[in-house]
């Protein structure tokens, strides 16, 4: 159990720096880059705003101990729904084999996230 509970803290803290705090901190620090991820794919400037806040909301869901395990699963959900469609968006759009290789690799670190926290969940109750 204490080595799923590790797997899940730093898998769970790479998501949140990386899909809650750094979207974040460049809206705050940075605004004129907060498009710089969706202007190239062609996205205009609303769904960034949007994307920005629902991947803050979704990264502190998951890092929330208290919250509810259904919110949890939606907030899992959703960062997997947005990491699907930026390989998607850049497989179809600008073909660059590193910013494929991105979400791919989020996606993987999401995935342990995941599959931790439900191990912790599964031994928890037994």
């Amino acid at each position: 159990m204490k080595k799923h509970k590790i797997i899940f803290w730093i898998a769970t803290s790479i998501i949140f720096l990386m899909e809650g705090l750094m979207p974040l901190g460049t809206l705050i620090f940075a605004p004129e880059y907060f498009n710089a991820g969706t202007m190239p794919l062609g996205y205009p400037d609303y769904f960034a705003y949007t994307l920005i806040i629902f991947k803050v909301l979704g990264a502190t869901a998951i890092m929330l101990p208290s919250l509810p395990n259904r919110l949890k699963e939606w907030a899992y959900a959703g960062l997997t729904f947005t990491l699907i469609f930026a390989l998607v968006s850049h497989i179809v759009v600008d073909k660059n084999i590193s910013y494929i290789l991105m979400p791919v690799a989020v996606g993987a670190i999401l995935a342990l996230s995941y599959i931790s926290y439900h191990k912790i969940n599964l031994t928890s109750k037994s």
